[in-house]
């Protein structure tokens, strides 16, 4: 059994690394507030997670959201950050 640290995997200098260092994406939590119902149906994606994966499809050039969750499931810094 190994145990594996994401972010030990991380090279420092990466762009995902440094990205995260520098911005804040708890950000969007204030401006979608009301677009979310806290008690009624099923919890929806934290909005920040959202947000990051988008973010990562528009800087690796990834166009369908089908195949942005394939490669944040495959690609271990897109997973990490």
């Amino acid at each position: 059994m190994d145990l594996v640290i994401l972010e030990q995997m991380m090279p420092e200098k990466h762009l995902l690394q440094r990205i995260d260092r520098t911005v804040d994406f708890g950000f969007i939590h204030e401006p979608c507030a009301p677009l979310y119902c806290a008690d009624n149906g099923r919890p929806a994606i934290d909005l920040e997670i959202l947000f990051r994966m988008l973010f990562v499809g528009y800087l690796y050039g990834i166009k369908s959201e089908a195949r942005l969750e394939g490669e944040v499931n495959y690609n271990m810094a897109y997973k990490w950050f």
